[in-house]
């Protein structure tokens, strides 16, 4: 019964986990495009071609290799959890 709530309440904190930083890395990327539409276009504060050029950025991120190592959140605990568990018994 133990072994099942370790499944669990550490999958469950590291879903916790994994939407913090996947939150965190969206707001990253978003800010960083709009830094870069700044430097290149000080002038142009709110337009269309701002929103598009974000949003089109942020459509490359969610299809990019960054936002899959995130789900390294689930993978790289497992393993070591079930190493340390093999090792002990």
């Amino acid at each position: 019964m133990a072994f099942i709530r370790l499944i669990v309440f550490g999958f469950l904190a590291m879903s916790v986990v994994y939407l913090c930083i996947s939150i965190y890395s969206r707001s990253i990327r978003r800010e960083r495009l709009e830094d870069r539409w700044a430097e290149n276009h000080p002038e142009d504060v709110e337009s269309a071609e701002r929103r598009t050029y974000i949003k089109d950025g942020m459509v490359k991120y969610e299809s990019g290799f960054r936002k899959k190592l995130i789900v390294l959140v689930y993978v790289i605990p497992t393993i070591v959890v079930g190493t340390i568990l093999y090792f002990v018994n």
